[in-house]
This record gives C-alpha cells, structure tokens and sequence, in this order.
C-alpha cells in the first residue's frame, strides 16, 4: 500500500470565503491545493452525515448515508444563481449571513436557517424551470433517484415526516406512521411527494458536488469516518426498528476520557436480529463510504466486536458477552467493511481488551497509535515506546478530535513525563529541554517524530501542525465550544498565509526525507 501521510480536520472548520460560516463541500479543493505543496495525499474528515436542528455532533445524526445540506456551496446551484445568487436573500437574511461568515466560529442556527431558505428557494426555481419542462438536468435528477433509492426512498420519507411532526421524535409520531404500516406509508408518500421530491433534491445537489471535488483532488484522497451508531431518532433506526433497541444506550467504560465511562445516549443494536438480517444495514452503510471515499476509518472499533450497553436499571454488561463470540462477530463485521476493497483504519483507543488488536493485526487493519498514549505501561518509569518500532500496519498519529492538542498536553504534562518523552531517540537529537514551555521548537520535534514512525500512515491533527491549541470537541461535554471551530483565516489563504506557507514547506521536506506521501 505504500506509505502515506495526512491530516485531520473537520469539513466544517474549513469554510473559504465565499462560504456561508462552515466549510463547503468544494472547499475542499483549496485545502488540497495545500495539501499538495505540503507533501500530503489524504485527508481525514469527521462524519458529514446530517444533524438534527439543534444538534452539533456528527456522531448523533438523522442518517447514517444522507449528507449534511449545511455544506452544500450555494454558489455552485444553478437554481440558486440564475436568479441572481445572494442578492435574491433578504435584507434581514443578508446582515445574518454577513454574521456568520465573520463569526469565530460556526453559528450553526443561523447558516441552517439563511442556508435551508435559499435551497428552498432554489428547489422551487427548479420545479418551475427544470423539472415541469423534463430538462437534462431534470433527467439526471430522475437518474439519481433511480440508483439511490436503495438508501434515499427512507431517508427523504423520514425527513418529510419529521418536518411535519415539528422535529418530534418519530415514536411520538401518528401509530401507524410510526410503525409504519405500509397503506399509511403510501398515503404519506402521496401527501408528502413535493417534500420528498425536495429533500431527493438536496442531497442530489451534495452528491453532484461531493464526486465533482473528488475529481478535482486526485491525487489527494478523501478519508471518512464511519460512525458507530445513529441517533435513536434517525431515519435508519425508524426504518429498522427490530434492528435496534431504544430501551437501553450505548456507550464505553472508564477510560482516559472518564473516571465514569460514558453514556452516549445512542440505541443499542440487537445483534441477534442484524445477524438474522444478514447485516443488511451495515452492508448498505460500507456501499456509501465507498461511493462517497477513498477510505473510511471505523469509529469505536471495539464497539463491533463488543457493544457496551447501559441497561435504564443501572446494569452495565457487553453484548456480546463471551469473548469467543465478540471475536468472530467482530471479524465478520470487519470482513464485511473491507468487502468492497475498502480501505479501512480503525480507532481502537480506550479501553481495548488484547484480543481485539490481536485480531486486527491477524486481519491486517492498522489502528491508531497516540504519541502521547503509546507507553510501555508495565515496564518501570512507563517509558514511551519508540515510533520507530511501531506496527507497519499502523497509522501513527498527533490526536483524534477528541484529545487536546499536543501544545496543551505538553503544557499539562509535568517534568518527569516531558522527560521521557524526549529520551525516545529521534527527540533526544533536537536539544529540546524539559523544562520548556510548548514552543515551534518542541512542536517540530515531535512532529518529526512521528514522520519517522515505523507506521505506513501518519496522520496530523491541523491544530497540532501548527501548534494551536484549539480543540474540536471536549468528550463527555455539552457546550458551544464542541463542533464549531475553524480555521483561523479563510482556507484558500493557506496557500498565500506565511504561517501556513512555512508549515507546508517543512511538511513536505519531512515527507520527503521519511519518504511518505508526496503526491
């Protein structure tokens, strides 16, 4: 497979001028340009799955296939620009489209609210001129329709439901719709078809743009992130209702991240019926990864072998609950994922019991390896363990979106876990001291460190690329500061930025020298 090299960063945080407050689909483009000068082949994306209003994390979404109309480019919809583009918007929807593109960081309420009004606007141009008259563009829509009803006939169904319902969770919703008897299903259909033929429509205008940018990056690649789980209120779980239990949440044991563990409020699979199903939605789930990337990390690894479930009686238990078991669901999953000639990485951080790595490694699928986690924790002094001597079949990495960047944990970290660090070999050379504070000195060490990983990948978090200290999500939180975070300038200033210039410069004389990546 070669080796290769990337970075991490979320869609949303890399919004380009022209954005409306959040990174656009085709924004991607200008990252790449960036990429390239620095000698990087792929990019790590976040879930671009869609949220609920109200809703930040992209691991609790409405659908586990249907993209996010929030990153949707306006300026690249021709029902939108024909008729005049921005200057169609309200005065009112114009001074609120100005504060979110100055704002520091994602208004999520306002970009739905001025985004979701202009793509309503746009789809009615379309019915008009378009659609009424059977035009090319009207007959690529039908074709769309066609080869993705396998997952859309549900999701745009759901979402023409849901709005009707006031965004009501669908076990609220009228009986029979709610189990969905199949004659109020059809009446639905028949009462909803504009705003089903809408919500078709929106995600037609994502999937033209997605493959049209994925075109434009070649050689740079595009890595998703398959999520463990959906929201309970999602369309995916009410299509599947025997699949899932709402009785009980998922989520993980005491770890790094918690003294507690974590309930992450997510339904529970019922294996059982999922297996008897022939994992049809998880079959259905790795075909879009592969139509939308060129590779996907699976989120909570762990999870598919065995599921931590959080029972409402306080019971805590694993399902499956024997190793045997949770060995062979979870390489039949893993199998499964790779079916299609995917390529897949897997986050296997936490709590991970030996057997679960012992199984990747049998299976070949490279995990994460956290600079700051890979220790020799039962040798005295818990030394680092060398990235040199990492798994080939790895993917050596700064942080996820999860951890703080590495400036914070150096600054945290005291004396003597800062001096082990620098007795790994490569540090030793750079004359960085202990007693530093966190310096471009220290950041470039260890970012060097990690290019001389034995690892076939390396993966950046952006933040700590250049040495910032912002974070994208505080786990086991709920506030403002998860989720919206950008870059700090436009993401086509990446090219002319000095910082940003320099960073790419050194990026790629590392790559070069540890001979990965450079595309």
């Amino acid at each position: 497979m070669g080796r290769h090299a990337g970075i991490l960063v979320p869609l949303f945080s890399i919004p380009s001028r022209r954005a409306w407050g959040i990174g656009e689909i085709p924004d991607l483009v200008h990252l790449g340009h960036w990429m390239e000068a620095a000698g990087l082949d792929f990019v790590q994306l976040l879930p671009v799955n869609e949220m609920q209003e109200g809703e930040h994390s992209p691991y609790s979404a409405l659908s586990a296939m249907a993209i996010d109309p929030v990153f949707i480019a306006l300026d690249d919809v021709p029902d939108f620009v024909e008729p005049g583009a921005e200057s169609v918007l309200t005065v009112d929807q114009r001074s609120r489209l100005a504060a979110a593109r100055a704002a520091a960081a994602v208004d999520y309420p306002i970009v739905r609210d001025v985004k979701g009004r202009a793509l309503r606007a746009g789809f009615a141009r379309f019915l008009g001129h378009e659609w009424a008259a059977g035009s090319p563009r009207a007959v690529e829509f039908r074709t769309f329709r066609a080869r993705e009803r396998w997952w859309l006939a549900d999701y745009s169904l759901f979402r023409a439901l849901h709005d009707e319902n006031g965004g009501r969770h669908w076990q609220d919703w009228e009986p029979s719709v709610r189990d969905r008897d199949p004659v109020a299903l059809s009446h639905a259909r028949g009462r909803l078809s504009e705003e089903i033929l809408y919500f078709d429509y929106i995600q037609w205008l994502a999937q033209q743009q997605w493959q049209r940018v994925r075109r434009l990056l070649a050689p740079v690649g595009i890595f998703g992130d398959f999520p463990f789980m959906v929201s309970g209120n999602s369309a995916d779980v009410w299509a599947r209702q025997d699949e899932f239990r709402l009785d009980a949440t998922v989520g993980v044991p005491p770890d790094a991240f918690s003294e507690t563990g974590q309930d992450w409020g997510l339904p529970v699979y019922r294996w059982d019926a999922i297996a008897a199903g022939g994992y049809q939605w998880l079959r259905q789930r790795t075909r879009r990864c592969v139509e939308l990337y060129d590779g996907f990390r699976i989120d909570h690894l762990v999870g598919f072998y065995r599921t931590f479930v959080r029972e409402r009686d306080g019971t805590r238990s694993f399902v499956p609950d024997a190793e045997p078991t949770q060995r062979s669901q979870g390489e039949r999953l893993l199998d499964l994922f790779r079916a299609h000639g995917s390529f897949v990485i897997a986050e296997d951080l936490g709590t991970v019991p030996d057997f679960v790595r012992e199984s990747m490694e049998g299976l070949g699928v490279p995990g994460m390896k956290v600079l700051r986690w890979e220790r020799e924790w039962e040798q005295p002094g818990r030394p680092f363990r060398d990235p040199a001597g990492y798994p080939a079949i790895s993917v050596a990495t700064s942080g996820t979106h999860d951890t703080e960047p590495m400036a914070e944990w150096w600054d945290s970290a005291d004396l003597a876990e800062r001096q082990l660090v620098l007795e790994l070999p490569a540090l030793a050379r750079s004359g960085c001291r202990a007693e530093e504070p966190y310096s471009a000195r220290i950041r470039d060490a260890l970012l060097e460190v990690l290019f001389n990983a034995r690892s076939t990948l390396v993966l950046l978090a952006v933040q700590d690329v250049f040495g910032w200290r912002d974070r994208i999500n505080i786990p086991a939180s709920i506030g403002e500061q998860n989720w919206t975070w950008r870059l700090p300038w436009p993401v086509e200033d990446l090219l002319v930025n000095g910082e940003a210039v320099e960073r790419a410069r050194f990026l790629r004389a590392l790559a070069e020298r540890c001979a990965k990546a450079v595309p």
